[in-house]
């Protein structure tokens, strides 16, 4: 997959309670978390309506949502692109997630019942599957959904639609390092995170979700590796 590669929605059914602009612009906001698009890709509103199958008026004011949360630039001319990575960014958007994520996970554990610890489990097993399987877009979206779940018990937090701008901006590049991820994610931190929860560690659970996420770039610990990962998605 490049950035000239021809573009797949999956977008999920719209429910009765969205309107055509809301479902549009949540199925934009995945498909960028995802993967789907690459930095560097330039998108058209046409393109993206006829994929949809809607008028380009919900196109264009979903990506100009997505612009002002810095998932896309509008380039105009009716034309976006995905914003290219450097290495800097990247490891300011990397350190920013361990910040505020660890933060977020302990506000969230005295909240985490066993109901919401069997559907961490299940998001992890789907981690699991989507790995076996090799289904990058599919371990991006549950590894997002085990965090958000995370996160999300806190009835009170504030910090996931932080988390989730740093999602959205990393997810176009995360694609490429998720093909990578077996040579450097070598010890289950969801597991470690898991079992923090049952003992109501919350030391123990910040540490995990640290290196959860450290472990998931470890690539870029090596200077060379990142370059290289960020040319081929800048491409």
């Amino acid at each position: 997959m490049d950035k000239h590669s021809p573009i797949t929605l999956n977008p999920r059914p719209r429910n009765d309670s969205q309107t055509i602009t809301q479902w549009v612009y949540q199925s934009l906001r995945r498909a960028v978390m995802d993967g789907d698009f690459l930095p560097g890709r330039q998108l058209t509103i046409r393109a993206l309506a006829q994929m949809l199958d809607v008028s380009p008026m919900p196109v264009r004011e979903a990506l100009r949502q997505l612009a002002a949360e810095n998932a896309l630039t509008i380039l105009g001319n009716r034309r976006v692109m995905v914003p290219q990575m450097t290495a800097m960014k990247f490891t300011e958007l990397c350190e920013a997630r361990i910040a505020i994520e660890c933060h977020a996970a302990a506000r969230a554990l005295p909240y985490i019942d066993a109901p919401q610890l069997l559907a961490l489990q299940q998001q992890d097993a789907a981690i699991n599957a989507a790995q076996d399987s090799g289904n990058l877009a599919q371990i991006n979206h549950h590894n997002q959904e085990f965090h958000r779940l995370m996160y999300s018990a806190n009835p009170h937090q504030v910090s996931l639609p932080l988390i989730e701008s740093l999602w959205l901006q990393l997810g176009p590049f995360m694609r490429l390092a998720s093909s990578s991820i077996s040579e450097h994610y070598l010890v289950d931190r969801h597991s470690e995170a898991m079992q923090a929860i049952e003992r109501k560690d919350a030391v123990a659970l910040q540490l995990a979700i640290a290196a959860d996420i450290r472990d998931g770039v470890a690539f870029a610990n090596n200077p060379q590796q990142l370059q290289s990962f960020i040319n081929h998605s800048n491409g």
